[in-house]
């Protein structure tokens, strides 16, 4: 998920450098979405790990 939110980052500064305000914006706002969801999701990972008791690598 956190690769989907790079490549429209990429897409973002592409399109912000030729000049396409629209489509810059567009990527950028999918981009910021698509990275919170990958935050929250490795934060919910985290914590049920912790949760679960075992120590990592075991």
């Amino acid at each position: 998920m956190l690769r989907w939110a790079l490549i429209f980052l990429v897409v973002a500064i592409i399109a912000a450098v030729f000049g396409f305000g629209g489509i810059a914006g567009t990527a950028a706002g999918i981009a910021k979405i698509i990275f919170f969801i990958f935050v929250v999701l490795l934060v919910i990972s985290l914590v049920a790990n912790a949760l679960r008791g075992k120590p990592p690598g075991s």
